[in-house]
């Protein structure tokens, strides 16, 4: 009998196997990466402190109009520069990635290249 994989529970199980390993602290916060299938969404989390210190997404109004038109990549990687940006002026230079439960390929590869690309190091 030809057994299907569940997906779903692949991917369930991925995520508990990478947040036992990946937290954030106030010198190394988490970079964590959300994806929704027609949108992507990016927190630079202090887990410490249970606060959100930079958030940037492809929802919001200034960068509505940069990705308007573009490839689901190439949104990802203009939130990857922004999120960037946004963490070198709040003064945060490294940051732990994590990818929840995504594997490290496409738009989430493309957001975290993006990101050290721009001066983020992880």
């Amino acid at each position: 009998m030809i057994t299907k994989i569940d997906k779903n529970k692949e991917r369930q199980r991925r995520h508990t196997r990478v947040r036992k390993t990946v937290s954030g602290t106030q010198a190394r916060p988490r970079l964590c990466i959300y994806r929704s299938v027609s949108n992507i969404y990016a927190q630079i989390i202090d887990d410490e402190k249970g606060v959100t210190l930079v958030s940037a997404s492809s929802l919001e109004k200034d960068l509505k109009s940069k990705v308007e038109g573009k490839t689901k990549v190439e949104q990802a990687e203009i939130v990857g520069t922004k999120i960037e940006k946004r963490a070198l002026k709040k003064g945060i230079e490294t940051v732990v990635c994590d990818r929840r439960r995504y594997l490290y390929t496409g738009r989430v590869k493309k957001l975290t290249d993006s990101a050290r690309a721009a001066g983020l190091k992880f």
